[in-house]
């Protein structure tokens, strides 16, 4: 069968309090619709039809070729939500899966245990449930005396007795598309204006078919966002599913309750992180890394063997056993090479730094391309900016950059030249050559291994 996703995204989530869109809050680095439109597309292995309302024009940017968005204007409801897609899904599916952008936690296997139960079912609808003391609002599943769903009753419309029921209408709804298109047509407006999809196992029952209601094996799943108070409690129940399946891939978390990963982060065996470490983006750990404490690598790709304390690193390379900090600062287009070591209080940005180079703490690099081998001496500072434009600073191999060297780029160092403490160099040097003072000025040549 052909399985097409309605993708519900149309409400102001007022309750957020909010300028913003509900949906696109960020959960865990991602806005809440982005999980929602990943599990529809595993399951159905299409795009879905994403209905926006309220912000409709950032909720269509967020999803840009993700989804295809429809607008709901007025908005009169689930119902009439979900009429909006006719046009467009008419004829292209079998089945029709509705689920929400504020459900984050929602797995694509139980959206396919929902899927496949429906394929199996003769009936029009398959419903998600949810088994849970705390109703969170949601209305309450109706059952009669053999276990046939009957009805959804809202909470505000429920009477004392079908208030203490335990199964809960969680709105995931899978369909048969020949009953699904007419019987939207036929769903009563509410006292308040608008159209419920609930209304539709009440229309399916009085035609006598059947409705199957399956209770998701993991109510967490089932959490919608409807606070901000729901945003955290979803990020703490995805962090620390996170940080479990590492752990049992090989990682080791010191303190997996100050660790924070990202869904999109990847991680190599026999990796440690300490506490108080922030992993996010895209970021990619090799294997036997040490990580913290008090680190945060965003969209890092870092080797094996590396360590990284109490320092911050975005968008940076580290190739194989790498040292950097504690304290350091590595900015987007810094690559270290093969065993480089960053001490305490430095700062790279989009530069190269070749193998074995040795970086003193309290310097900054930035747009420059170093050898192998260099030595960088304390409060080395390449000067790259001239008010107009950054300049180059090109280093060669086995340099020797005394401590409080100032490189006023551009310039450029030949192989195995060395610069005096405090020099201010402000031309070219040739190799095998020491300069020094302000500005600097050769004072001989180097001999072979000096």
């Amino acid at each position: 069968m052909k399985i097409s996703a309605i993708i519900l995204a149309a409400g102001q989530g007022t309750r957020m309090r909010s300028s913003q869109p509900k949906v696109l809050h960020p959960l865990m680095g991602k806005p809440l619709i982005e999980y929602a439109l990943q599990a529809a597309r595993h399951v159905t292995g299409q795009q879905p039809v994403v209905i926006v309302g309220h912000g409709a024009d950032q909720v269509r940017q967020a999803v840009g070729e993700a989804g295809t968005c429809l607008l709901q204007e007025p908005q009169l409801g689930t119902g009439h939500a979900v009429m909006q897609a006719e046009a467009a899904l008419s004829g292209q599916a079998d089945l029709v899966l509705v689920t929400y952008a504020d459900m984050p936690l929602l797995s694509t296997g139980t959206l396919q245990r929902l899927i496949d139960l429906q394929q199996q079912h003769n009936g029009p609808i398959t419903m998600l449930t949810l088994l849970a003391d705390d109703p969170r609002g949601f209305g309450r599943v109706v059952r009669d005396a053999s276990g046939r769903v009957q009805a959804i009753v809202e909470e505000a419309q429920a009477t004392i007795e079908q208030l203490t029921i335990r199964e809960l209408n969680s709105g995931v709804y899978c369909f048969r598309v020949e009953w699904l298109w007419p019987a939207l047509a036929r769903i009563p407006l509410s006292p308040k204006g608008e159209y419920y999809l609930t209304d539709l196992v009440g229309i399916a029952v009085a035609e006598g078919l059947s409705v199957q209601a399956v209770p998701a094996s993991d109510p967490a799943e089932l959490i919608g966002i409807n606070t901000r108070q729901h945003l955290a409690e979803a990020g703490d129940l995805l962090r620390r599913h996170i940080n479990r399946a590492w752990m049992l891939a090989g990682v080791t978390l010191i303190d997996p309750a100050t660790t924070y990963i990202e869904p999109e982060v990847l991680i190599g065996q026999d990796t440690v992180i300490w506490p108080n470490t922030t992993l996010r983006g895209r970021t990619v750990i090799g294997e036997n890394c040490t990580l913290g404490p008090n680190s945060i690598l965003v969209d890092a790709q870092v080797g094996s063997q590396c360590t990284v304390i109490a320092s911050m690193l975005e968008k940076a390379v580290l190739e194989d056993r790498v040292d950097v900090g504690p304290f350091a600062h590595l900015r987007k287009g810094a690559h270290l090479a093969n065993d480089v070591h960053m001490g305490n209080f430095g700062e790279v940005k989009n530069s190269y730094l070749g193998p074995g180079t040795k970086m003193g703490h309290f310097s900054y690099i930035g747009d420059a391309t170093i050898g192998e081998e260099v030595n960088i001496g304390a409060g080395t500072i390449t000067c790259n900016f001239d008010g107009e434009r950054k300049n180059p600073t090109n280093i060669g191999d086995h340099v020797f950059i005394g401590s409080d060297t100032m490189l006023v780029a551009p310039v450029t160092l030949g192989d195995r030249a060395r610069t005096g403490a405090g020099a201010v160099v402000t031309k070219n040097v040739q190799p095998d050559t020491l300069v020094v003072g302000v500005p600097a000025r050769a004072i001989r040549r180097l001999k072979k291994n000096e």
